[in-house]
C-alpha cells in the first residue's frame, strides 16, 4: 500500500513563484498561478506514482504552538499574497472534488501533521510519501518513509535515509534536527547559533553526535567557537525544540478515508470551466471532435487563429493547438468594445503595379512587418490565393488583391517576393505556418525570423484560447470584423473570399494585419 501526504502550502507556493514571470491570468483578470501549478502537480503524482492511498495537509489558521512558544517565528516572512489567499479555497474545493481527505489540525503545522500520519500510517505497514521541498523533512525519513521533493524541471527525487545522510553529511536522520538547531533555518527564522554554519554543524555532529552532547562538552571547543556555542546555549536549545517536527499530534490516520476514489468530474468541470482550464476539461471529458488540423475556420485564418470553414478531404496537417481548433469566436464580454467604424486607421488598397512596386520596396527595407493571407480554400496545400495583408505600423496597413489565375498571380508576388525571403527582416503572423504554406506555392519561401502571436500565447497561457478574436478583445479592447460578415452565415450557401468586393476585403484583411502587429 502506498500512501502519499502533500505538503499543500509547500506545494502552492512553489506553484505560484514558478509562474511569477509570467502569471496565468485569465479573461476576468484572476491569476491562477498557483491552482493551475497545484493541480498540474496534483494530476503528475496520480499518473506517475498511482498511489492507492492520499491525503493533502494544510496548516490552519491562527498561531500554532511555536508561535505561541517565539513570537518571531516566520516573522520575517511576507504576507501571504492576495493571489494565493484567492487561491486556496478553490485549490479546497478540486481536492474535495477529487475526493481526496484534507488534514488540518489547529495549532499544529502541515508538517507535523504529517510527521504523526506519516508514522501511524508506517506501523499500518504502509509505504509513505511525503510529497514537499522542505528539507526538515528529512528528520522523518525511515524504512518505509520517504521524501518526495519536487525538482526545478518538472521530476522529482525520492530521498530515503541513505540519501538524506549523504545529503546533509550525518549518521542518523534524527541528526537533521540537530543539524538545522546549531545552523538555524532562515525559511522559519529559525536562528540556531551565530556564527555556525552548514559545515561547521556537519563537522560538531559528526564530533559530538547531537546538540546535547555538544552542549555538555563546550570544554572540548576552542577559540571563537566555543565563545560562540557557550553564550547561545539555550538558543541552540530553543532552535532545536522549533526544528523539531511533532510526531504525537491529536489526529488519527484513518486509511479507509485515504483510499484513492473516482473523482467528481462533474463537479470538477464546473470549476474548471470557470477558471479557463481547457486542457483539464479535455483529460476529463475526451478531446473535442475535431479536424486534426490548424486550418480550420478560414477565409482569413489569422481572425481565428486557427484555418476552418469544412475539415478538408484526404491527408491533413496535425496541429499544436488542435484542442483550441473548435473554440467559438466569442470571447469574453466587456461593457464598451473598440472597433473598426471607432477607431482612427488608414487601410490602402494596392491594386496597380506602380503601387506594388513601391509597397514591396518599402517592406524589404523594414527590420520587420506582420503579414497575413486570405485564402479561398481550408486546405493550405490546395489553397488559391486572394489576396494578402501587410502592416508595419499601428492602424496602417496594406492590402492586395492577388488574381486567380496563376500567371497574374505570379506577377503580383514577384513584386514582394524580396522582402518575404528578406533573411534580416522579422515577420510576424497569426498562426503564421498556414501563411508560409500558402505562398509557398507560388515559388516563395519566407525566410528570416518569424513571431507567430498564437504561439506566443500558448506558451503564456497554455490553457486560454488563443484566436485572434479572443485575443484582441482580452489584450486589446478591440471588436474586429467577423468573418461571417462578409461570407455570410457558415454553410452551403457560404461565400468564399474570392466572391466578396474586393474593397470589402480590403478593410478585413488589413485588420488582420494591423491587429496581429498590435498583438
Amino acid at each position: 500500500m502506498k500512501l502519499f501526504l502533500i505538503d499543500a502550502y509547500a506545494l502552492i507556493y512553489r506553484s505560484y513563484y514558478a509562474f511569477i514571470k509570467n502569471p496565468r491570468i485569465n479573461s476576468k483578470g484572476m491569476n491562477t498561478s498557483a491552482i493551475f501549478g497545484f493541480i498540474n502537480s496534483l494530476e503528475d503524482v496520480l499518473k506517475r506514482e498511482n498511489p492507492t492511498h492520499i491525503a493533502v495537509a494544510f496548516d490552519p489558521k491562527g498561531p500554532t504552538f511555536r508561535h505561541e512558544a517565539y513570537e518571531l517565528y516566520k516573522a520575517q516572512r511576507q504576507e501571504t499574497p492576495e493571489d494565493i489567499r484567492k487561491s486556496i479555497p478553490i485549490i479546497k474545493e478540486i481536492i474535495e472534488a477529487y475526493k481526496i481527505p484534507i488534514l488540518e489540525v489547529p495549532r499544529f503545522e502541515a508538517d507535523d501533521v504529517i510527521g504523526t500520519v506519516a508514522k501511524k500510517a508506517e506501523k499500518e505497514g504502509f509505504e509513505v510519501y511525503m510529497m514537499t521541498p522542505d528539507k526538515d523533512y528529512g528528520q522523518l525519513v525511515s524504512e518505509h518513509i520517504f521524501m518526495y521533493r519536487p525538482r526545478f524541471g518538472g521530476d522529482y527525487e525520492i530521498m530515503g535515509v541513505p540519501e538524506v545522510l549523504n545529503k546533509y553529511g550525518l549518521t542518523s536522520v534524527d541528526q537533521v534536527i540537530d543539524l538545522l538547531g546549531l545552523m538555524g533555518d532562515t525559511s522559519d527564522n529559525i536562528p540556531g547559533c551565530p556564527g555556525v554554519g552548514e559545515k561547521t554543524a556537519q563537522k560538531l555532529l559528526t564530533e559530538f553526535g547531537t546538540v546535547e552532547n555538544l552542549l555538555e562538552n563546550t570544554d572540548k571547543l576552542k577559540g571563537s567557537l566555543q565563545k560562540k556555542v557557550t553564550e547561545n546555549m539555550e538558543q541552540i536549545r530553543f532552535s532545536k525544540f522549533l526544528a523539531t517536527i511533532k510526531t504525537d499530534v491529536p489526529i488519527e490516520f484513518d486509511a479507509d478515508k485515504c483510499i484513492r476514489e473516482k473523482m467528481n468530474e462533474e463537479r470538477l468541470v464546473e470549476i474548471y470551466t470557470e477558471l479557463e482550464f481547457r486542457t483539464f476539461i479535455n483529460k476529463i471529458v475526451g478531446e473535442p471532435e475535431k479536424v486534426k488540423t490548424e486550418f480550420k475556420n478560414v477565409s482569413s485564418p489569422a481572425k481565428t487563429g486557427t484555418k476552418k470553414k469544412t475539415a478538408p478531404a484526404g491527408p491533413i496537417q496535425g496541429s499544436l493547438f488542435e484542442e483550441f481548433a473548435t473554440e467559438p469566436t466569442a470571447g469574453p464580454k466587456y461593457s464598451t468594445l473598440a472597433d473598426l467604424k471607432s477607431t482612427p486607421h488608414s487601410y490602402h488598397l494596392v491594386d496597380t503595379e506602380e503601387k506594388m512596386i513601391e509597397l514591396g520596396r518599402f517592406l524589404n527595407e523594414q527590420d520587420f512587418f506582420a503579414f497575413d493571407t486570405e485564402t479561398d480554400s481550408v486546405d493550405a496545400l490546395n489553397a488559391g490565393l486572394v489576396g494578402m495583408s501587410f502592416a508595419v505600423k499601428e492602424n496602417e496597413a496594406w492590402y492586395v488583391p492577388v488574381p486567380a489565375a496563376r500567371e497574374e498571380a505570379d506577377k503580383v508576388l514577384a513584386h514582394f517576393s524580396p522582402a518575404l525571403q528578406n533573411r534580416k527582416s522579422l515577420k510576424i503572423g497569426q498562426n503564421i505556418k498556414f501563411d508560409i504554406l500558402v505562398v509557398r506555392k507560388y515559388g516563395i519561401r519566407i525566410a528570416g525570423p518569424l513571431f507567430d502571436t498564437m504561439i506566443a500565447h500558448y506558451l503564456l497561457n497554455p490553457e486560454l484560447r488563443h484566436g485572434m478574436d479572443y485575443l484582441a478583445e482580452t489584450y486589446l479592447k478591440y471588436k474586429t470584423v467577423r468573418i461571417e460578415e462578409l461570407l455570410g452565415p457558415k454553410g452551403r450557401k457560404q461565400l468564399t473570399m474570392r466572391d466578396v468586393p474586393i474593397p470589402q476585403v480590403c478593410e478585413y484583411a488589413a485588420e488582420d494585419a494591423d491587429i496581429t502587429l498590435k498583438l
